[in-house]
């Protein structure tokens, strides 16, 4: 079922321009977005980190405020949710953080290559069923696509509550060489620290369920 286009969708979303680097190009919606000068856009040479499937915007606004010497591009396909990223993101003032609309399969079109520091998949959809394994994030044609953004040196951090996701997730990761770390079955309960919790991940703790973690690297 389609989404319904939220009341003043397009006002909010004018009112947010200063946040938003429009859409990622792609067959429905190719609005001549070319690759991104990444200079030109934070007026800086800080390291860039990328999250993809940022939601309502809680993890993005929570660490681009915590830290500022870092630029964050966050992504995420859904409008309607996004809108509430930009929103919060322009009341905080922040100038370190910038939003794409659209599907991570294209973001080799505008991120530039090894040009990304860090990938963040919060809460990914786990896409249960065998026949849409494909369309994880964690798949190997989108593995592919951090292999041609990441930086020398670049890793990726994956959380979820999903047990068979994270099972899928370090045998992608393994089968496409890449390297893992601070892998834990129960986050929350382990010796890692710096986490910041999602909208998602309060959920899933208030529940009672463990949240799935790990960092994956590119191996020499």
């Amino acid at each position: 079922m389609r989404m319904r286009k939220k009341k003043h969708l397009d006002e909010r979303l004018n009112a947010c321009a200063g946040v938003d680097l429009g859409w990622i190009p792609d067959p429905v919606h190719d609005n001549g977005v070319q690759m991104l000068d990444i200079h030109s856009v934070f007026g800086n040479n800080n390291p860039l980190h990328l999250e993809i499937g940022c939601g309502k915007g809680k993890f993005a606004n929570t660490v681009a405020v915590r830290e500022p010497d870092i630029n964050f591009i966050a992504v995420e396909q859904t409008v309607n949710v996004l809108v509430s990223a930009m929103e919060q993101t322009e009341e905080l003032g922040l100038t370190n953080l910038r939003y794409l609309m659209g599907k991570a399969e294209y973001l080799a079109k505008v991120i530039p290559p090894h040009s990304v520091s860090k990938i963040y998949l919060n809460f990914s959809c786990p896409f249960p069923k065998k026949s849409y394994a494909k369309h994880r994030l964690t798949h190997e044609r989108f593995l592919a696509i951090y292999r041609e953004i990441l930086a020398p040196g670049g890793t990726i951090e994956q959380k979820t509550d999903n047990a068979g996701f994270f099972e899928f997730s370090l045998n992608s990761f393994c089968d496409c060489g890449f390297r893992l770390r601070n892998i834990t079955f129960d986050l929350h309960n382990s010796t890692i620290t710096g986490n910041i919790i999602t909208e998602y991940e309060q959920r899933f703790i208030s529940q009672g369920l463990p949240i799935y973690h790990l960092e994956a690297y590119i191996g020499d």
